[in-house]
């Protein structure tokens, strides 16, 4: 499968398994199945309620978690230092894990110390209880600010990208910045969609699927060709509708 890589060392298989919302043993046999069927990146959070269930599913398979990319993240009520610190160690705890790969801020908060999570995050990097640190939900000017007046070392941010959606003026920073995109409710209009986000550089997608026929079709995205035609129609789409945007939600054209 392939890997997009960073600068400073984060390889992030293209292809991920979004594990929102599932829950429970649903969840653990979904991971455990796209596991088989060769999937090695897996997403969850703190808030989806279901990283003891993932930690479930990286126990029961044969694949060895050194071949497993990991990705987590810190809900926005957790955001100062000694919140930040015990909401990654419960994680841990729960995935069965002492690092995971990728640890997001999930969401910015409307009332925090934006440089003291940043710090934070940044020293638990360097503690070794995350291999790489990115943020999620972030819009530009936030980001910017994260990255070039707090000088955070990230190496990736997670947003909603797709079709129907369009990000281009994160994706340009991102690229210029070294930072990969993942791409959430990336689906849209199937496979073509996935296709197309797949074709961009610096972007990986993270589809939900909890049926093998659902994970097969998501890795199958890949051999999909896109022509000229399917492109432009593509482009002709609306690229203003968003699907998550609750009421803690930034300013997105901040």
């Amino acid at each position: 499968m392939q890997r997009l890589t960073t600068r400073n060392g984060l390889a992030l298989p293209a292809i991920g398994l979004g594990t929102w919302p599932m829950t429970g043993s649903e969840c653990t046999q979904a991971v455990r199945q796209a596991l088989e069927l060769g999937y090695r990146h897996i997403d969850t959070a703190t808030a989806y309620d279901n990283e003891t269930a993932v930690g479930q599913a990286l126990r029961e398979s044969d694949v060895p978690r050194e071949q497993i990319h990991l990705t987590t993240k810190v809900w926005w009520d957790r955001l100062t230092p000694k919140a930040m610190r015990q909401s990654l160690e419960d994680s841990l705890r729960a995935l069965g894990t002492e690092q995971v790969d990728l640890f997001h801020i999930h969401w910015p908060s409307q009332d925090w110390d934006l440089a003291r999570s940043i710090e934070t995050l940044v020293a638990l990097r360097d503690e070794g209880k995350a291999r790489s640190i990115g943020v999620a939900n972030f819009p530009l000017g936030l980001l910017r600010q994260v990255v070039e007046t707090l000088g955070a070392p990230l190496s990736a941010i997670q947003v909603e990208y797709h079709v129907l959606l369009g990000q281009q003026p994160l994706l340009d920073y991102a690229r210029r910045h070294d930072l990969l995109l993942t791409a959430y409710t990336p689906l849209a209009r199937g496979q073509a969609a996935l296709k197309w986000l797949l074709d961009q550089d610096g972007v990986a997608v993270i589809p939900k699927a909890g049926s093998r026929e659902n994970q097969l079709a998501n890795l199958a995205a890949s051999n999909v060709q896109l022509d000229d035609e399917d492109r432009a129609a593509i482009a002709g789409l609306p690229k203003d509708q968003r699907v998550v945007s609750p009421a803690f939600a930034p300013d997105w054209n901040s």
